[in-house]
């Protein structure tokens, strides 16, 4: 099981619907009246965005690096993938990365990606991507926090030290003989300034709005054109 499979599996104990609803509201209000055809949700998860966005009429494609998450959106008859985005055919109206996903990527990875990025857009298309602030890293993700249920038990632990953010999830389930099985894995998120993105040679930054998903100014969502 990889990293990300662990948190698709963890993902529900978290508690972090109302926060993944706001920023669909956020993601559908830019996108609403412009001509958006064709729609790329990279980091797609369980297809949540995407049947928002065919509910208005637009196709849709999903990729995640979570064969789980992909699993669950192509049983719900959704057009996912397991692949990178360099590996995507065709173009697309709108291109998005909803929650975190830049974060999940060090410098190297993304350039690369955001360039692979340039290249799915059509000529008039936007790409939309939310990252987290310093302070959303430091006064807001650092910490510690615990979930459970009745089958499962969660243990999460995170850590901001040198513009990264480690966090270990440490997941207990339950056996029907009443035994545990553990799974423990690391996710390391890196910060990112905002003057990496104003500089990039094929995508242009058109716009950018820092705002409060949890606490104080939190987030920044960043608007990109192709160059």
């Amino acid at each position: 099981m990889t990293n990300l499979d662990l948190y698709a599996k963890a993902e529900h104990l978290l508690g972090i619907e109302e926060a993944t609803e706001a920023l669909y509201d956020l993601y559908r209000s830019e996108l609403d009246g412009k001509d958006v055809k064709s729609l790329l949700d990279i980091g797609c998860g369980r297809g949540g965005f995407m049947r928002r966005m065919m509910s208005d009429g637009i196709v849709c494609k999903g990729i995640d690096l979570s064969a789980v998450m992909v699993e669950e959106s192509l049983a719900q008859g959704l057009d996912a993938e397991c692949i990178d985005v360099a590996k995507v055919a065709g173009t697309y109206d709108a291109v998005v990365a909803i929650f975190d996903v830049l974060n999940f990527l060090n410098q190297e990875e993304l350039l690369s990606f955001l360039d692979a990025v340039s290249e799915k857009l059509s000529e008039d298309g936007i790409f939309i991507a939310d990252i987290n602030t310093r302070y959303g890293f430091s006064d807001v993700a650092e910490g510690t926090m615990s979930s459970e249920n009745e089958k499962e038990f969660l243990s999460v632990d995170a850590t901001f030290l040198n513009d990264e953010l480690a966090t270990k999830f440490t997941l207990f389930e339950k056996n029907e003989d009443g035994t545990y099985t553990k799974y423990q894995d690391t996710i390391v998120q890196y910060f990112h300034k905002l003057q990496l993105f104003q500089k990039l040679g094929s995508l242009k930054l058109v716009d950018k709005q820092t705002f409060s998903l949890y606490d104080t100014k939190d987030k920044t969502l960043l608007i990109f054109k192709k160059r």
